[in-house]
C-alpha cells in the first residue's frame, strides 16, 4: 500500500535555527521552501537518501501545528509514506476501519496531495500519506 516514507515532518520555533542544525551540521541539502497558508505552516523540505525531512514552523497558535506546539512542543509531529493513488489508498485505509482526518486529498507542499490518519487509529502517530505531484 504505501511504496516509501516519504519524509518526516518535525516541528520547530525557529525555522532558520533549524536550518541551519539540519543543512549545517547534518548536512542535508534544501530541496524546498515555501508557505502553505491552507496548512498554517511555513515548510521546508531538506534531501536524506531518498526521503525527505520536513521542517515546520507554525504561522500562529491556532494552527494545527501551532496546536501541536503548545501541547507538545518541538519535535516530531508526524511520518509521511509516498502512495502512487492516494484516492484508492484512502478507500482501502477507510474500508479497514482506519480512522480518517481527510476523507478527501488536499494540497500540500510542491503541489502534492495529502490526506492525514488519525493517530488514534494509527498506533499515536500522526500519519500523512502523500502522492507526489508528478508521480515522484
Amino acid at each position: 500500500m504505501f511504496g516509501r516514507i516519504d519524509h518526516i515532518g518535525v516541528a520547530v520555533e525557529d525555522i532558520d535555527a533549524a536550518m541551519a542544525l539540519y543543512e549545517g551540521s547534518f548536512e542535508m541539502a534544501l530541496a524546498h521552501r515555501e508557505t502553505v497558508d491552507s496548512q498554517g505552516v511555513e515548510a521546508v523540505l531538506l534531501d536524506v537518501g531518498e526521503g525527505h525531512v520536513e521542517l515546520l514552523r507554525p504561522l500562529g497558535p491556532d494552527t494545527p501545528v501551532g496546536k501541536f506546539m503548545a501541547k507538545n512542543g518541538e519535535g516530531l509531529h508526524h511520518v509521511a509514506y509516498a502512495v502512487d493513488d492516494i484516492d484508492a489508498t484512502l478507500e482501502r485505509i477507510a474500508a479497514a476501519g482506519v480512522k480518517l482526518i481527510d476523507t478527501k486529498p488536499r494540497i500540500g507542499i510542491r503541489e502534492s496531495r495529502v490526506a492525514f490518519l488519525h493517530p488514534r487509529s494509527t498506533g499515536g502517530v500522526l500519519t500523512e500519506i502523500v502522492e507526489p505531484a508528478g508521480g515522484h
